[in-house]
C-alpha cells in the first residue's frame, strides 16, 4: 500500500486504515455518494432508474469540481478490515487543511470510526500549526460531531452549505 499523508492513530484502533484512491474505486465511490443523497431523494416520484442516472451525474459532476479545483487533493479510501467503507479527501493549503470530503458507507456510521479519523486529521494539522476547514450542509447530523470536536462556523452565507473551522490550541 502507498503511504498516505495522514497518519492514523485513532482510526487504527478501530481497523481501520486509508489508501489512495485509483479511478478503479469510481464506482464505489459513487454507490457511496450515492447513498448520501439516498434520503433525501427518497420522498421525489422518479422511478429508480432515474434516480440512479441521476446520481450518476452529480457523482460525476462532483468528482470533476473536486479534481479542477483542489489539483493535488490526497483523495483517499477508507477501509476497515480491507473492505472500502467510505472516502476522506484531504487538501493541504499554507494556513490550513481542507476537508474536502468525509463520507462513510451506512453501516459504518455511527461506530466512532468518523470521529477517530477527524481527530486524526486535527492530530496532523496541529503538529503543523494549521488549521481545519470544511464545508458543511445545514442540514447534516454530522455538525454536532464538529463542534464536539471544537470546529465552529465561520461563514454561513453559503447557501446549503456553512464554512467550519477548527483552530489549534495555541
Amino acid at each position: 500500500m502507498t503511504s498516505v499523508p495522514l497518519p492514523l492513530r485513532e482510526a487504527a484502533a478501530l481497523d481501520v486504515a486509508l489508501r489512495p484512491m485509483s479511478d478503479a474505486d469510481l464506482a464505489f465511490t459513487a454507490a457511496l455518494y450515492a447513498s448520501t443523497r439516498a434520503e433525501e431523494l427518497a420522498p421525489v416520484p422518479w422511478p429508480a432508474e432515474v434516480k440512479q442516472a441521476f446520481l450518476a451525474q452529480q457523482h460525476a459532476a462532483q468528482h470533476a469540481h473536486y479534481r479542477q479545483h483542489y489539483q493535488g487533493m490526497h483523495a483517499m479510501i477508507i477501509e476497515r478490515s480491507s473492505a472500502a467503507i467510505g472516502r476522506l479527501y484531504l487538501y493541504a493549503m499554507p494556513a490550513e487543511i481542507r476537508i474536502v470530503d468525509i463520507s462513510l458507507m451506512p453501516e459504518a456510521r455511527r461506530q466512532g470510526i468518523g470521529a477517530a479519523l477527524l481527530r486524526d486529521v486535527l492530530a496532523q494539522a496541529a503538529s503543523f500549526g494549521r488549521n481545519v476547514t470544511i464545508h458543511v450542509e445545514k442540514n447534516n447530523p454530522a455538525r454536532t460531531l464538529y463542534e464536539r470536536l471544537g470546529f465552529s462556523i465561520t461563514d454561513d452565507d453559503r447557501g446549503a452549505y456553512d464554512l467550519w473551522e477548527w483552530r489549534p490550541a495555541a
